[in-house]
């Protein structure tokens, strides 16, 4: 059991917080994910199957949009629903179709069912993401039933990006999920397997395709438990919710949190380590905390130095830290575990004496007895003798004048004692010499109230009991009433003593809280980087009374922003803490465990997008640039101004977003103008050479300006592919296509350019089919041989060579001239980019760029390499292999 008034972990209110967002959920629809590992799982079967039975509940549920892919068991599911018919945009002259939100908004079914979430909507509609269009949904108190793959979630997309090597374009935000209810729809990898080969999932072309690369049954099982993990994270971040608004207490270890309580021993730096060992071996958020109680007044400034230095160690692990201040050890523990309902407890167990633990308590012990359900692990303190040196009893301060006070409330006292005792008798007077103890107590603290309730004693019992002018006492009952006296005296000393502390500490955290107020308001009201880094070195300055740098990267270079005061460059072992500062994202310099031969203490700014900045401390003294007691709020003011920095960041990048895609506009509307505008003279110009050429058929300038004309014509189309890319009008219409007749009708419409060139076809007959769009393959084939012929020798040889591979087929078109330039590599492939050996030297720089979207929508993909025989070598590479 916990000590009287301190509470247990039993004992708790409902959280306000949780309360509100409990209400505003019942305001709103209520949004259920079916969340899958992968295509094919069964998410749309399972979203209709559940709300089939809805309806056969007698609940209004619609269709608003399903995804059938022409699959007729989907058709069949659809068929007792009513649907919500689509919405017609007519997009750059095609005819597409979407869910009508209004069309849905004014229906207003109880449940709607809205298949794909992240899809994204054709330009046009009211949202760009589907998503946005369920917030609708539920905002107007309609329930939803979506589909989702892991892979969407933004927060996951590099991940699954990294081992599947395939990104995702069409994402939905984590915030999706706060509000929704997850139900995994999951199959194992070897069923979903032998569904993509019976086709079920894909045609068998793409099925074969699809199985040797995302759908391999590594890659599957890995996103399989990032489904369930996120599954897990999001049910149970959720019931922690529900049990804070139902106030009800326990742990629910339905995930793992760890809890590390940090001490002023010796020692305490193991539990850190051990705790974040168990977090890892767990995959728990994890935090620290250490308990302030009215005893850490009397901290020795070593021991101050001790907590300070381990709260640094768990932040720079990854806890997250956390001062509380408390009566006691067990209550500021216990209203930490049920404020993150802890399920794993670290505490350290050291030896104390048998006086120590009679007047504080064990806290191993009472946190074990009032553990329900939370694991507690008790780690054994350091034990070695050199380990926690002996403290000598060192005497308080004492001030004469303090004392001097005393006497004289006890002498007054006593002359009221004397003065009132002819009319009120001895009896009373016992109690008025309490007035002097509590006053003491009060006002000058414990040890100065135990002094003055001696000092009453006495009085009391020189002035007033029998025999009177002496300290012997005859009556029995007078012994009793000075022990009581002395008793009265030392708890209400006590008592107050703890007041005292606590109002000081209190007075502390309100004025640390303060301080923090102050400084995000002033970060709130600067809108630069200049004008910002002025303000935190500022009010860091003033606020720990240190000197304050804030330090940026330009040009890979760390460069100082803002100073106060302004003072001497840094020194080389200052400038070798501030890189490793940049470099290891961690606290170096003065009083760290790195480089701290420096005078100054730098503290990166680390924030998602990395290390923004580094801000430097320093003392002009050359003392600990943050003593024990201001650790805290270092650690607070260096979060915020991440947080700032972060934002000045996102706002820069945001503004040049902009930028871009207004560059980007202009460009694509000045390239279909001049791309349009061109078409009609080519036109005549092509019929006037045409006619010239039937005249004078053996004119060299009539062919030379017939394969000029050629040239312009191939450039005109380079011009209106890209605009095609830039806009995102283009589609892809896949075929079985045979590379052989692909590679001659290029060389067929490219007879003129090439002639005089040598074409070596290593295209085996052999070589099975392949699944693109046929116009955007000859588009890709023209631009690279034709950039073959500007580019190689001019009698040379052009290689087009054809090989399988265990994940594809490889098409390579290879020139015999100068190569490509090694600075340049694959941004060869870039818009405009050109250069000595790329698109090359005096070319457009649009056709490779174009080869390269091409090859990007189809899925086929692309490189550029010098051959080691010699000249350029771009390859092709088909995925889709269609086999027999």
């Amino acid at each position: 059991m916990l000590p009287p008034g301190e509470g247990n972990l039993t004992d708790k209110r409902p959280s306000p917080d949780a309360l509100l967002r409990a209400a505003t959920r019942e305001a709103r629809g209520q949004l259920k994910i079916f969340l899958g590992a992968a295509p094919g799982v069964g998410k749309t079967f399972e979203m209709l199957s559940e709300g089939a039975a809805r309806l056969r509940e007698g609940v209004d549920v619609v269709v608003a949009v399903v995804e059938t892919h022409g699959r007729a068991e989907t058709e069949a599911l659809v068929a007792p629903f009513e649907v919500v018919p689509r919405r017609t945009i007519d997009y750059r002259g095609q005819a597409l179709t979407e869910m009508d939100l209004d069309g849905v908004l004014a229906r207003h079914p109880k449940l709607a069912l809205v298949d794909e979430l992240a899809h994204s909507n054709v330009e046009g509609s009211r949202h760009p993401k589907r998503w946005q269009d369920i917030v609708e949904l539920l905002d107007a108190g309609i329930d939803v039933y979506t589909t989702l793959n892991v892979q969407h979630i933004e927060s996951l997309n590099d991940v699954v990006a990294s081992f599947t090597r395939v990104r995702v374009r069409e994402t939905v935000p984590d915030a999706i999920f706060d509000d929704a209810e997850i139900e995994i729809v999951d199959i194992p990898p070897d069923e979903l397997i032998a569904r993509l080969k019976d086709g079920k999932v894909y045609v068998p072309a793409e099925a074969t395709r699809a199985l040797g690369h995302f759908f391999s049954k590594p890659n599957l099982s890995a996103l399989r438990e990032m489904a369930l993990r996120q599954a897990a994270h999001t049910v149970d971040r959720r019931m922690l919710e529900d049990l804070d608004a139902g106030a009800v207490a326990g742990s629910f270890a339905a995930g793992e949190r760890v809890l590390v309580a940090v001490s002023e021993l010796p020692g305490a730096d193991a539990l850190v380590r051990t705790a974040k060992r168990l977090a890892d071996a767990l995959r728990a958020p994890w935090s620290a905390v250490f308990i302030e109680t009215p005893r850490a007044e009397g901290f020795t400034p070593e021991q101050k130095a001790r907590v300070a230095a381990t709260l640094r160690l768990a932040a720079t692990l990854g806890a997250t830290i956390a001062t509380i201040a408390a009566e006691s050890v067990t209550a500021g523990l216990t209203a930490q575990v049920q404020a993150m309902r802890a399920t794993q407890l670290v505490l350290g167990k050291s030896r104390r004496n048998w006086w120590f633990t009679l007047r504080h308590g064990s806290v191993v012990e009472t946190m074990l007895d009032a553990s329900d359900g939370l694991a507690v692990h008790v780690i054994p303190a350091d034990a070695t003798p050199h380990s926690a040196p002996k403290q000598r009893w060192v005497p308080p301060n004492i001030d004469p004048l303090v004392y001097l006070a005393i006497a004289a409330l006890v002498a007054a006292t006593t002359i009221v004692g004397l003065v009132a005792q002819p009319l009120i008798g001895s009896g009373p007077l016992d109690l008025l010499y309490l007035v002097p103890v509590i006053v003491a107590a009060n006002r000058y603290g414990l040890a100065p109230g135990l002094v003055t309730g001696v000092l009453a004693a006495l009085a009391y019992n020189f002035f007033f009991l029998p025999p009177v002018y002496t300290f012997t006492i005859a009556d029995p009952q007078s012994v009793i009433t000075v022990v009581i006296l002395l008793g009265i005296a030392t708890f209400t000393s006590r008592l107050t003593g703890a007041t005292r502390s606590r109002a000081a500490i209190g007075v502390r955290n309100a004025r640390v809280n303060a301080d923090l107020a102050a400084f995000a308001q002033a970060l709130t009201r600067v809108s630069d980087a200049h004008s910002t880094a002025e303000t935190v070195v500022a009010e860091t300055a003033r606020l720990l009374d240190v000197n304050a740098r804030l330090f940026v990267l330009r040009d890979g270079e760390p460069a100082m922003l803002a100073a106060v005061p302004p003072g001497d460059p840094l020194t080389p072992i200052d400038r070798a803490a501030l890189d490793w500062a940049f470099a290891r994202g961690e606290a170096s310099g003065s009083a760290t465990a790195t480089l701290n031969g420096s005078d100054w203490q730098f503290h990166p700014l680390k924030t998602s997008l990395g290390i923004l900045a580094v801000l430097g401390v320093a003392r002009s003294d050359g003392g600990d640039p943050v003593p024990s007691d201001h650790a805290m709020l270092l650690a607070n003011l260096v979060a915020q101004a991440s947080l700032a920095h972060e934002r000045l960041h996102l706002e820069s990048e945001v503004r040049e977003l902009s930028v871009l895609k207004e560059r980007d506009r202009l460009r694509i509307a000045l390239l279909s103008s001049i791309g349009h505008d061109l078409r009609t003279p080519m036109t005549s110009v092509r019929s006037a050479i045409g006619a010239l050429a039937a005249e004078q058929p053996a004119s060299e300038p009539v062919r030379v300006a017939q394969a000029e004309v050629q040239r312009l014509e191939r450039f005109l189309g380079n011009l209106l592919s890209m605009v095609r890319l830039e806009s995102g009008a283009l589609t892809v219409a896949s075929e079985v296509i045979d590379l052989t007749d692909a590679i001659g009708g290029a060389v067929h419409d490219l007879r003129d350019p090439l002639r005089g060139k040598h074409i070596d076809l290593k295209v085996p007959a052999s070589l099975p089919f392949v699944r693109a769009d046929p116009k955007l393959l000859h588009q890709i084939l023209i631009n690279l041989l034709a950039n073959a012929a500007e580019h190689g020798r001019a009698e040379g040889t052009i290689t087009v060579e054809g090989r399988r591979e265990s994940d594809g087929i490889t098409l390579t078109v290879r020139d015999d001239g100068p190569g490509i330039d090694p600075a340049l590599g694959n941004r060869v492939f870039d818009l405009f980019v050109s250069g000595a050996g790329s698109d090359r030297a005096g070319g457009s720089g649009l056709g490779l760029a174009i080869v390269k979207g091409f090859a990007d929508a189809m899925n086929v993909g692309v490189s550029a390499a010098n051959h080691p025989e010699g000249g350029a070598a771009f390859g092709l590479k088909f995925r889709e292999v269609v086999s027999g």
